[in-house]
């Protein structure tokens, strides 16, 4: 039962797709080449990009780990593989109590002016729905990460 990670390939696209849509992510920018991928046994676990945005921003998106695999360090190792790679500040947008999560690997939570336009739709949104529904759970939360030293 070897877990391994690798450079996704056009092979893993529908996969990619699947787990993004059960993992209810925003299903936009999913250009296959960008993905790192882990698997067990022929099958992907999980998977994550780092999505290039206007003017040179760039965004740690798309982090998802099947249920089976979750708490068992998949996503951690996902997020330190992809960051290892970046030397400028990155971006992601993640639910508000999944916060934590990206804090321990530097991400501090940005707000009002500090939120790149990219991100201002999707955080408004989120902020409205959550009002709505009187649920944290749907508020989103815009996060960044400076390079380290």
């Amino acid at each position: 039962m070897a877990v391994t990670m690798r450079p996704a390939v056009a092979d893993d696209q529908d996969a990619i797709r699947m787990i993004i849509r059960a993992s209810m992510l925003n299903p936009l920018g999913l250009e296959w080449s960008r993905f790192l991928v882990v698997e067990e046994s022929g099958g992907l676990i999980g998977i994550g990009q780092v999505k290039p945005h206007r003017g040179g921003m760039r965004e740690l998106a798309s982090i998802a780990v099947v249920p089976e695999w979750q708490g068992n360090g998949v996503g951690a190792a996902i997020v330190r593989a992809l960051l290892s790679r970046e030397t400028g500040p990155i971006y992601l947008m993640c639910a508000r109590p999944t916060r934590i999560f990206y804090e321990r690997f530097g991400f501090q939570e940005v707000r009002g002016a500090q939120i790149p336009g990219y991100f201002r739709p999707f955080a408004l949104m989120g902020a409205l729905v959550s009002r709505l529904s009187r649920s944290e759970r749907y508020a989103l939360a815009v996060m960044r990460r400076d390079p380290q030293p």
